[in-house]
């Protein structure tokens, strides 16, 4: 069984940034975006990224809280043919780098990308993911790999100001698609194969 070690929520500094526009508003907007991009570029690939500290001993995972009630993995979409890992790095430096005056990341993190913990799949043009391809679907629309991302002993992330990063404790996950989505709630068993070690 792999080990993670895991530090303390409190080891992480979280700073604020300028608000990071949010082009996708709506679900039927998002949809209608993803429609263009299968249309010019086909199967649009997504990354994700886990981030794991701990609270008590037990494990948190860090997320993105948009609005009072909407929640995701940091992460982000590839261009085509980019690498998965590099571009996995590339959208969480510019999601919490510091930015620079003339608007770009600053700071540039080395990412510890770690294995692939699970791939979701969207077969249609709609809210509908899965954890699996099914035989008749030759043409998925989207595919979303979730890495486990491993942190240092103490960072500090620059958060966008319309965005919050919260630490949701693991057994909040399982079992209740109905507040986090069926992505999200699968995490405990994805994760059920690590050990862990809580470092002070």
């Amino acid at each position: 069984m792999s080990s993670i070690t895991l530090y303390p929520t409190s080891n992480f500094t979280f700073g604020t940034k300028e608000a990071e526009p949010q082009s996708e508003t709506s679900a039927t907007e998002r949809l209608n975006v993803l429609r263009s991009y299968y249309e010019t570029s086909g199967m649009r690939r997504a990354v994700d990224a886990v981030f794991l500290v701990h609270e008590a001993k037990h494990p948190h995972v860090l997320l993105l809280q948009i609005g009072h009630k909407f929640f995701k993995l940091p992460g982000g979409y590839l261009k085509p043919g980019e690498d998965e890992v590099e571009g996995l790095q590339k959208r969480l430096n510019e999601l919490f780098g510091r930015t620079g005056t003339d608007g770009s990341s600053s700071t540039m993190f080395d990412w510890n990308v770690g294995e692939c913990i699970g791939t979701w799949w969207r077969p249609n043009f709609d809210n509908y993911t899965y954890p699996y391809l099914a035989p008749h679907v030759s043409r998925p629309k989207e595919q979303k790999k979730i890495f486990l991302v491993h942190l240092p002993e103490h960072r500090e992330l620059s958060v966008p100001a319309n965005l919050q990063l919260v630490a949701v404790p693991l057994l909040e996950f399982y079992n209740n698609p109905a507040t986090y989505g069926a992505q999200l709630a699968g995490l405990p068993v994805c994760l059920s194969r690590f050990s862990y070690s809580f470092a002070d």
